[in-house]
């Protein structure tokens, strides 16, 4: 049994054969393009942009746009499947397809217009092109409202400075755009009004700083972005001016649970690797997995799964009730979905940094050494807690949600 084979662990909420059977598909994908170079990329630090331009023939950055931009016309389901089965053979790409839909075109595919969508998305969901979500600045994380990035309207153009940082799929050979937030003036509250612009990348003034020397996702392209008057003609800002915090906000509620997906496909494979180790590893006359120390740990790895995976798939079926019309989008439901993508995004990044904590640990020694792919995994999970709303944000949202009066 190798470390990313089936091991049956019940169905996933609300999952139909049609979503098996396309997940069958995309495992069958990830073990014979990624699993076999896997490892070599990691130490590399390299992404393959050919595996990237195979996942678009394959149709899953286009999973959930509309058929008339080359893409499925499906479901977030669909897309919560595809990320989990790529993170279950490596995180870093599960991410790369996770960033490229998630942050990159469904702001475009949500709040853009009919220009703006003719214009990038066909390449983006084919997979011929990337885009970037840019948010996050050096003093403006968890609190995007802080954004100092300007954008001043000059002669019918937007004229952009400041920075980001930790922007995912930034700096590719196929990135083509690279959506920003921008203070563009101030509210009647006396706040920031943050907008949302599009800028493409090769616009004098936009610089992608070197690439960051990551602790994991070695294999994702993570760069910092600087912007020197980066100027853009006014007609590619995104959506309404002065809403652009509201629409990365309603983007990172959807990318909760695309995090939550790639953690539960980071604790299977802790599970998988977990079984067949302890199974065959001898010692004392036997195999480790007669020990109860062990068989617990690995017994609780599969609680984790089970309960990870329920929890993620909640929430994408109720993203997916929303945005069928199946039912009513009012503000009690929306709020119930924001709820349950934070319980889903907490529980499944904070399970998976313990699963591969316990992985390691049934591997012993092995587990420290880079030959096994469970050190790869411990050193991806840790930014699951962080990245898209940090563990400490996903728990102050769930208080608030349940009502208490927290700042």
């Amino acid at each position: 049994m190798s470390a990313t084979s089936d091991l049956s662990t019940g169905t996933a909420f609300g999952l139909s054969r049609e979503h098996e059977e396309f997940r069958a598909s995309v495992r069958a994908f990830a073990r014979s393009e990624i699993a076999p170079h896997i490892a070599q990329w990691d130490r590399d630090h390299h992404l393959p942009l050919e595996v990237v331009r195979a996942m678009g023939e394959m149709g899953l950055f286009g999973l959930t746009a509309p058929e008339e931009y080359g893409g499925a016309g499906g479901d977030f389901t669909s897309l919560c499947v595809a990320i989990e089965e790529i993170g279950r053979v490596d995180q870093a790409l599960g991410i790369t397809l996770e960033a490229a839909v998630g942050l990159g075109i469904n702001p475009i595919l949500t709040f853009g217009d009919d220009e703006q969508q003719a214009r990038w998305l066909p390449d983006l969901v084919a997979g011929r092109a990337l885009a970037g979500f840019g948010l996050t600045e050096p003093g403006a994380g968890s609190d995007a409202g802080a954004t100092r990035t300007r954008a001043v309207l000059d002669d019918g153009e937007w004229v952009v400075d400041g920075s980001k940082q930790f922007i995912t799929n930034s700096g590719t050979d196929i990135t083509s755009v690279v959506t920003v937030t921008a203070r563009t003036g101030t509210r009647a509250d006396g706040r920031a009004e943050i907008s949302s612009i599009i800028l493409p990348v090769g616009t004098p003034g936009l610089t992608v700083e070197p690439a960051y020397d990551k602790l994991g996702w070695h294999c994702s392209d993570t760069h910092p972005l600087s912007f020197d008057g980066v100027r853009v003609p006014e007609d590619h800002l995104l959506g309404q001016q002065g809403r652009g915090l509201a629409q990365f906000l309603a983007t990172l509620d959807d990318g909760r649970v695309a995090i939550a997906a790639l953690a539960v496909g980071c604790i299977e494979a802790c599970l998988q690797m977990a079984v067949e180790y302890a199974g065959q590893r001898q010692t004392m006359g036997g195999p480790i997995g007669r020990k109860q120390g062990v068989a617990f740990q690995v017994a609780d790895l599969a609680v984790m799964a089970d309960a990870a995976r329920g929890l993620t798939y909640k929430a994408a079926a109720m993203k997916d009730a929303l945005d069928s019309g199946a039912v009513p989008s009012d503000r009690a439901r929306v709020a119930a979905f924001k709820q349950a993508a934070s319980v889903a995004k907490l529980y499944a990044s904070e399970s998976a940094v313990t699963a591969t904590r316990i992985a390691t640990q049934v591997f012993g020694g092995y587990g420290f050494m880079e030959e096994y792919p469970v050190a790869r995994f411990y050193r991806d999970a840790k930014i699951l807690e962080i990245g898209e709303g940090t563990s400490e944000v996903q728990r102050l949202l769930i208080a608030r949600g349940l009502g208490l009066p927290v700042e």
